[in-house]
């Protein structure tokens, strides 16, 4: 009986000790599992953090665009010191940071567009609190005139918002305008949305070619680049220099317009939300002088490659000749070479050159000697190397105007040549 136990006991204390040992096994191999099921899920959470942040990768990855980026030494569209170019203008025309006002009084150096907006304290500092879920201010300059901005100028301004609750959240811009137009016929709008955890930058802007200062067709969009429905202080920058708008958020460049229509008079600064909680603005400066202008050099391919790419074909008023003649002035040369690299780098394209003269005079004379102008242009492309298989010159006298020839302006642009791509 005893050894009979003893047996028993013994076989039940290893089949214990198996299980335990089963159990062992199982849980070390779980963990090893739950380790690298963990680890994966956190290299992909970092790499996923890594693309929103927008690092660098380290090996090539391809885009929604199907383009490739390559790799560890390429441009970093978050990090280049490009981003970071702001120059404050050198003249200060209007400056106000807020020192000296009094408290729930409306800024002294300012006009009221809409709405309200009054003095106040947030964090110690003084600044304008943009109240009343509409409120449009414009600054006082040079006694309320409307053409003190010009085409080459820099605004700047700390803004503070407030919405960690995510309960209403405003829309707020900064407006251009042409000093005879009024509010909501703006040259240029910069507006950001506060109703998100990032915040999308956009600008809207009338092009150069455009009638008038309302109608704005060009647009430009930084999505998600900042937070700034924070509570905390940001700095904001503009630079407009002849036709390139430049907008910075906290020193980096988040909008860049390369051509946009001149004519800026005055600006205004606009908040408009439901929930009535205003926007802060202090430290408010604006200056003559911009961002350098950037400017192509040498061959200035992108006008032709750009008309090319946008309309088929290259108009140009700057090959001119002697009146009445097909003789090319020496100046014209500097437009024919530009046309001449183009081809020179795209050696299978052909172009139809079309002359066109204004109505001065007989179609008897025009039409000959806009064939013969014509004809000129292709002679001086094969004297700079161009292939004259991929050439045909056609002239089209006055019979195909694209302005009034009533007057000089008008006959000018009548009197070019055309570069059409076959």
């Amino acid at each position: 009986m005893i050894v009979m136990l003893a047996f028993v006991a013994n076989a039940d204390a290893q089949g214990i000790l198996g299980r335990l040992k089963d159990r062992a096994v199982n849980a070390a191999k779980n963990a090893v599992e739950n380790k690298v099921t963990n680890k994966v899920e956190r290299e992909t959470n970092n790499a996923m953090d890594d693309v929103l942040d927008g690092k660098k990768k380290s090996k090539s990855s391809q885009n929604n665009d199907g383009d490739v980026e390559a790799a560890d030494d390429t441009y970093d569209p978050q990090a280049g010191a490009a981003k970071s170019d702001f120059v404050r203008g050198s003249v200060v025309m209007f400056e106000d940071n807020m020192q000296g006002e009094k408290v729930g009084e409306f800024p002294s150096k300012w006009d009221l567009v809409r709405g309200n907006a009054e003095i106040a304290t947030i964090q110690g500092q003084k600044c304008i609190a943009l109240v009343d879920g509409d409120g449009w201010i414009t600054p006082l300059v040079k006694g309320g005139i409307k053409n003190y901005l010009g085409d080459v100028f820099t605004v700047e301004y700390d803004m503070l918002f407030d919405d960690r609750p995510k309960d209403g959240a405003p829309s707020i811009e900064l407006d251009i305008m042409n000093e005879n137009e009024r509010n909501d016929n703006e040259l240029f709008t910069i507006y950001y949305s506060m109703a998100s955890d990032r915040q999308t930058i956009d600008c809207d802007y009338v092009r150069p070619t455009q009638e008038g200062y309302t109608h704005k067709e060009g647009k430009s969009t930084a999505r998600e680049v900042c937070v700034i429905n924070d509570a905390r202080w940001h700095h904001f920058a503009l630079s407009f220099n002849k036709r390139a708008i430049k907008f910075y958020v906290d020193g980096k460049r988040v909008i860049n317009v390369p051509n946009a229509k001149a004519g800026a008079g005055w600006l205004t600064l606009w908040s408009g939300h439901m929930d009535k909680r205003p926007t802060y603005v202090k430290n408010v400066v604006i200056a003559k002088g911009a961002v350098e202008l950037y400017e192509r050099n040498a061959t200035d391919m992108s006008a032709v490659e750009k008309a090319i790419a946008e309309t088929g074909k290259f108009v140009t008023n700057n090959i001119l000749f002697e009146t009445a003649k097909a003789t090319l002035k020496p100046e014209s040369m500097s437009e024919i070479q530009k046309v001449a690299d183009y081809m020179k780098k795209n050696p299978s394209v052909r172009f139809e050159v079309q002359g066109h003269t204004d109505n001065q005079g007989s179609d008897a004379v025009n039409d000959p000697l806009s064939q013969q102008r014509a004809e000129a242009v292709v002679k001086a492309l094969e004297g700079l190397g161009v292939d004259g298989f991929n050439l045909r010159a056609v002239g089209k006298g006055s019979h195909e105007p694209v302005a009034d020839n009533n007057s000089e302006a008008g006959r000018a642009k009548n009197r070019r040549v055309e570069f059409i791509k076959k």
